[in-house]
Formats: structure tokens, C-alpha cells, sequence
């Protein structure tokens, strides 16, 4: 699985001009699903999600983690992360695991982010939505579990 994040002071997903998630400081996480990734690989991005160490300590150093701050997680489901971009000039979905398999893994996802952490907030899959955000730093990375680099 894939995960784009970025540390946030806030973020919003729209969908039809309605709100249907919203936070404040935490990070948004833009996910991806690709073949071969299961329920294993999930739980390790969530694992990474929750302890990835992207907000400053005391001393203005990337120390400290989502748990350690308390603050929310936004998960927007991407499917254009799976894109194949290698070549050409028009990007390619061979790489994306299978919509409905997405959608299953998308909401395991959500659920055990749910279940083990309080702050947690979500797009919704399949839909056209509009998702706004202002990047604090601006800190972005891209998390992989090693089945999406297989």
C-alpha cells in the first residue's frame, strides 16, 4: 500500500459542496492500493501512519509522532498514487489492485485506524471529492509497505 502524507495544520474533504471530514493539526494521508497488497500490508502502513515521526520536538526536530501529538489522521482514498508512470506521457492502472479489493482494503484500513487510534477521520471511496489542506512546513513523504513495491 501507499500512503502520500503530509503534517497539516488543517485539512477538509468535500464531497458535492459537504463537508465529510475534517481536522485540524495531524496528517492527511492520501492512500493508494496496488496488487498484491493485502490486509498485512495495511496494518503495517497504519502501523507507520501512527508512528512516523514528522512533528518537531521541543528542539525543532522531526521527533515526534501522530501519537505522540495527539493529533488527527485524515485518510483520503487515492487510486491515482497506483498509477504507473514510467513511461509515456498518460498514466497507466495496470499496478492498481482490483476496485473492489481497493474498496476492502481501503476499509480495513479505516476500521483498524478507527479501533486503535481516536482522531481519525475519512474520505470517501470511490467519490469525486475535493480535498483542501494547508501543508505545515511543508512536510510531505511517501510511505510504501513492501508489497507495493514488489
Amino acid at each position: 500500500m501507499i500512503a502520500l502524507i503530509q503534517r497539516v495544520s488543517r485539512a477538509e474533504v468535500c464531497v458535492a459542496g459537504a463537508a465529510v471530514a475534517t481536522i485540524g493539526t495531524g496528517l492527511l494521508a492520501l492512500i493508494g492500493v496496488v496488487k498484491g497488497d493485502d490486509a498485512t500490508a495495511a496494518d503495517r502502513l497504519l502501523e507507520r501512519l501512527l508512528s512516523y515521526r514528522v512533528f518537531p520536538d521541543p528542539a525543532g526536530k522531526m521527533n515526534l509522532s501522530l501519537r505522540d501529538t495527539a493529533g488527527a489522521l485524515l485518510l483520503v482514498p487515492q487510486f491515482t498514487l497506483a498509477a504507473d508512470t514510467d513511461k509515456g506521457t498518460r498514466a497507466g492502472f495496470s499496478t492498481a489492485a482490483d476496485p473492489a479489493e481497493a474498496r476492502r482494503l481501503f476499509g480495513h484500513l479505516l476500521e483498524r485506524a478507527q479501533a486503535s487510534y481516536a482522531h481519525v477521520s475519512a474520505g470517501v471511496f470511490g467519490a469525486d471529492m475535493q480535498v483542501s489542506l494547508t501543508n505545515d512546513g511543508p512536510v510531505t513523504f511517501w510511505l510504501q509497505t513492501p508489497a507495493a513495491r514488489a
